[in-house]
């Protein structure tokens, strides 16, 4: 089998993984599980090159610490903030909101307006983490994995409202497991000394990872949007 063939995994209705190995560096191949739905990749590459060049040069670029994974978390970590230094000011953090103008017409006349109102914040308050032309981008590191349905919920209301024609999510591979989350140790302090928790603790199974990911995905629940996952690999955990 081939090399790259191996390393890249796909969902049960995931795109074939022929169809969209060749659209990648060896480097990323190496360091991040890809699966593509709907066309996803194919999508982002042919109708959006700027934004798929922009999204290659910061997987190949990523790289996290063993330090930085051991520091605590908050309303937003060390990861999320240096994904944020990752992508430049065209990629903005994003909220939708639309209202809803119904007009109920004549079925044999439909010039005449029976009766017309309008559902006012119909879609609001859907965010996105990084948003540039219709191309939209969420990192999952750490949150809880209902946060995935929220994601996958913003997608479609994006992709349904016109705003978006594709979505893209980074988050942990599978690889990243409790056996990995071991071999760290303890947590960090603030300040940097060593903690009393066990690092793994803050990585359950209900968290945000490859396989919580998937399965919604499989059951659709990105609705009619494209969506193209990155799970990051141990090979991008340094010292």
């Amino acid at each position: 089998m081939d090399k790259n063939k191996s390393l890249i995994s796909t969902g049960r209705i995931a795109d074939l993984p022929e169809s969209i190995e060749h659209l990648f560096s060896a480097r990323i191949l190496e360091n991040f599980e890809i699966y593509s739905y709907r066309n996803a990749a194919a999508i982002l590459s042919t109708s959006f090159p700027n934004q798929f060049s922009s999204i290659c040069a910061v997987l190949e670029a990523f790289t996290i610490t063993k330090t930085m994974i051991r520091m605590p978390g908050g309303s937003k970590g060390p990861i999320a903030k240096y994904v944020d230094t990752l992508f430049d000011k065209t990629w903005v953090e994003t909220r939708i909101s639309a209202d809803l103008h119904v007009k109920l017409l004549d079925a044999n006349k439909r010039d005449i307006i029976l009766s017309e109102y309008t559902r006012e914040g119909f879609l609001d308050g859907h965010r996105i983490d990084f948003v540039n032309g219709k191309v939209a981008l969420d990192l999952e590191w750490n949150s809880k994995d209902q946060t995935y349905d929220r994601d996958l919920y913003a997608f479609s209301a994006f992709y349904d409202a016109g705003a978006i024609d594709v979505g893209v999510i980074i988050t942990r591979g599978s690889a990243l497991d409790n056996d990995f989350f071991r071999s760290l140790g303890k947590v960090l302090k603030n300040g940097g000394a060593e903690g009393v928790d066990e690092v793994y603790k803050k990585f359950g199974a209900s968290t945000t990872w490859m396989g919580k990911l998937l399965y919604r995905l499989d059951a659709g629940r990105n609705g009619g949007c494209p969506v193209l996952a990155f799970g990051i690999k141990p090979s991008c955990v340094t010292d």
